[in-house]
Formats: structure tokens, C-alpha cells, sequence
């Protein structure tokens, strides 16, 4: 009964898709450099794994800020084509390849807006770690975390409606919308892991990587009430770098 009331709800406040999480935030500017400041000297001369690359735009911004070879890995075929056709046009191609799988090590990983999304984050970082030379780095951004007012990403009808409302109720209302048969969170388009700031703290506990930067990045407006106990609700981005021993 109450799935029925709270999907009776969602139709009436969210007739439509919400236009939350679009990217917006970027316009006329380079996400890759907002999210990772400095990401060129990190770059600069080495081999890059952009590691969950989607349409490849940041791996071709890397080959532009110096990069000697950028290879963008996704499970996605269609991105894939994409990102290949897109590095065509721009006359990179021959600095940047897209692929399903690597074969040789990399010097420096990037992973941007990934981690709350991988459906196995912990694997992910130890396929990272296979995949580096000793002493390469992993330079990772993602955001917003599970417990952010938009941490629910497209189920963000408003704040927090993903944590205020059953996941029952928030499925079937985006089943109006889209077709592919998601029953969970961790079902739809991209998946959505319900990544927190502790668990993944947690995660890298486990594994042998040394974390040479962690930084939580709050939501400006908020930035006031940001502190340790209010950082799951309050951060906006997650940033880290991460050093695989020699």
C-alpha cells in the first residue's frame, strides 16, 4: 500500500524525467579539469588508462594536455564507436585507442564519475592495480555520494527522495519512462552502487594501494556546515589519488 501511495505521488510531483545530473554544471568549461585539477602535470608524457571513458571526451583532453597515449576502456560498445569516431574527426586517433580490454601496463589510471557506479567497486581497484606499472598512480573523482541531497542521480525527484522513498516506488516510476527492466538501483542504465564516503574508505583499506590524497569536496552552498560528522550528506565530489608500491 504504501509503494502505491508514494508511486501515485512521484507521477504527480515528476511527470517527467527530472533534469538533475546532466552535466550542466559543466558548460564552457573542461569537467576533466574542474574535477582534477593539476590532472595535466599527473599526465604529461605518460601512458593513460581512462578507465570507464563512456563517449571519450577526457581521454581525447588528455592527448591534448600532453599525454603520450591514452587508451579508453568501456564496457559500453556503443560509446566505444562513439569515442573511436569522435577521435577520427578531432585528428587524434592515432594518440588514442578505445577498447573492452587492455593487454599491456599503464602508467597512470584516471577514473571520473565511476566509483558510484562500478557494480563491483572493489574489483574495479584491483583490476586498476593489474593493470598498472609499480609505482603508477590512480587519480579518481566521482560524485555525488549515496547520501547527497542528488545522490540517487535520476531518482533525485528532490532532495533525498531516494533515501525518503522505497526503491519499489522509484522503479516503477521510472519504468514510465524507460524500458530496459530494471528492478533495483543496481539495474538501471550506468547502475547504482549506493556508494557512501565510508564504505569507500573501506574498500581501499582492502587493498595495497597507498592513498597519497583523499579530499571531500562539499557542496558550496553548504560549505559552513561541512565537517567530519555531517561529510555523507554534505560532499559533492569525492577526489583521491592513489600510488601502487614500486
Amino acid at each position: 500500500m504504501l509503494t502505491e501511495i508514494e508511486f501515485r505521488f512521484l507521477r504527480m510531483i515528476a511527470p517527467q524525467l527530472p533534469s538533475t545530473m546532466h552535466g550542466g554544471a559543466y558548460a564552457g568549461k573542461s569537467k576533466l579539469r574542474t574535477l582534477l585539477p593539476g590532472i595535466e602535470n599527473e599526465i604529461k608524457d605518460k601512458v593513460v588508462l581512462d578507465f570507464g571513458c563512456g563517449p571519450g571526451a577526457e581521454a581525447r583532453e588528455m592527448v591534448q594536455l600532453g599525454a603520450k597515449h591514452v587508451i579508453g576502456l568501456d564496457s559500453s560498445e556503443k560509446w566505444l564507436r562513439v569515442a573511436q569516431q569522435e577521435a577520427e574527426k578531432s585528428g587524434l586517433a592515432g594518440k588514442c585507442e578505445f577498447v573492452t580490454s587492455v593487454a599491456r601496463p599503464v602508467e597512470v589510471i584516471v577514473s571520473l564519475d565511476c566509483f558510484e557506479h562500478f557494480s563491483d567497486p572493489e574489483t574495479a581497484l584491483q583490476v586498476m592495480d593489474s593493470l598498472l606499472v609499480p609505482g603508477g598512480s590512480v587519480v579518481v573523482s566521482f560524485g555525488p555520494t549515496w547520501y547527497h541531497p542528488l545522490g540517487g542521480h535520476l531518482f533525485s525527484v528532490f532532495p533525498w527522495a531516494h533515501l525518503l522513498l522505497k526503491e519499489d516506488a522509484l522503479i516503477r516510476w521510472r519504468a514510465q519512462f524507460k524500458t530496459d527492466g530494471a528492478t533495483k538501483f543496481g539495474e538501471v542504465e550506468g547502475g547504482l552502487n549506493q556508494m557512501t564516503i565510508r564504505r569507500f574508505e573501506q574498500i581501499l583499506g582492502r587493498t595495497r594501494f597507498a592513498v597519497e590524497q583523499f579530499e571531500l569536496v562539499p557542496i558550496r552552498r553548504l560549505k559552513p556546515l561541512h565537517s567530519r560528522l555531517t561529510r555523507e550528506f554534505l560532499t559533492a565530489i569525492v577526489r583521491c589519488r592513489l600510488r601502487k608500491p614500486c
